[in-house]
């Protein structure tokens, strides 16, 4: 886990790249005690032990299915449900995290790349078991800026400075095709890409990232400047960085002010997370 001092910052977006339907903006000020934050998200490996020390069963393992990117599955795969507005997204039977693209994959070899398929409560019951909890949006967001008050991405304004790629999204035209420019097609492991200023990889891209708070479109109007958490209940809960999935074309949701709310038993094949610990 990696020290993120306590402190005054600027949360949210008010430009060119943000979604105002989301509530990034207005940007605010808000302070946060210090904690620590994991360095990577959870892992399968980090799940695995989880799971045999406590034998957890997943929402996704009771559901008997998750929804997966199209993409990842063979191109004989049956015709399934596909997500209404997205229908990128394929029900498949027996689908979790151990099975990612369903009971005839595994994670032998993706030991280190982020866990997936997990819902929120997953999340939540993972961090109790680590002694940790999951992050508040004003936690998640101070480690992801890596002290660069507001720079679009962690590392700057640019997207690829220099022509380099610094995360883990979707290049070429969504769905179709992805020239794999920055190396990935699905997820990558969990300390790919340079880290943050604050020791801290793949803050964006790679996986959307479960934190505490309930998902409210006016929280940085509402929120108390304290270390806020967000509204008390809510139907969807927040998650923030994007995923390998994310496109300019529909989707530039891949910076640290970006945000979104799925409901809390929601997993996917781009979904994960990580914890923190206050000092």
């Amino acid at each position: 886990m990696a020290e993120i001092p306590g402190g005054a910052f600027l949360i949210g977006s008010d430009d060119a790249m943000s979604y105002p339907d989301d509530g990034e903006a207005p940007v605010r000020e808000v302070a946060v005690s210090p904690y620590r934050i994991d360095v990577c998200t959870v892992t399968n490996a980090d799940f695995a032990a989880f799971a045999a020390d406590s034998g957890y069963e997943t929402d996704a393992e009771r559901f008997g299915w998750s929804f997966v990117f199209a993409g990842l599955l063979p191109d004989d795969f049956p015709l399934t449900r596909a997500a209404a507005d997205a229908p990128w997204w394929r029900q498949v039977m027996g689908a979790d995290w151990r099975h990612p693209e369903g009971p005839a994959s595994g994670v032998a070899g993706r030991e280190d790349h982020p866990v997936v398929h997990v819902s929120w409560a997953d999340a939540a019951a993972y961090a109790a078991w680590a002694g940790k909890q999951l992050p508040s949006e004003a936690q998640w967001e101070r480690a992801a800026r890596g002290g660069r008050e507001r720079a679009r991405f962690p590392w700057g304004d640019e997207l690829t400075p220099g022509g380099e790629h610094r995360m883990n999204v979707w290049q070429g035209a969504f769905p179709s095709r992805n020239t794999l420019d920055d190396g990935w097609y699905g997820t990558c492991p969990a300390d790919a890409f340079a880290p943050n200023d604050f020791g801290l990889y793949n803050m964006t891209g790679n996986v959307w990232e479960w934190c505490f708070d309930w998902f409210d479109v006016f929280a940085h109007q509402t929120n108390p400047r304290e270390d806020p958490i967000g509204p008390a209940e809510g139907e969807l809960k927040l998650l923030k960085g994007g995923s390998f999935l994310c496109h300019e074309s529909y989707c530039a949701r891949y910076r640290p002010a970006a945000r979104m709310g799925l409901p809390p038993d929601t997993g996917t094949s781009n979904i994960g997370f990580r914890c923190v610990r206050a000092d």
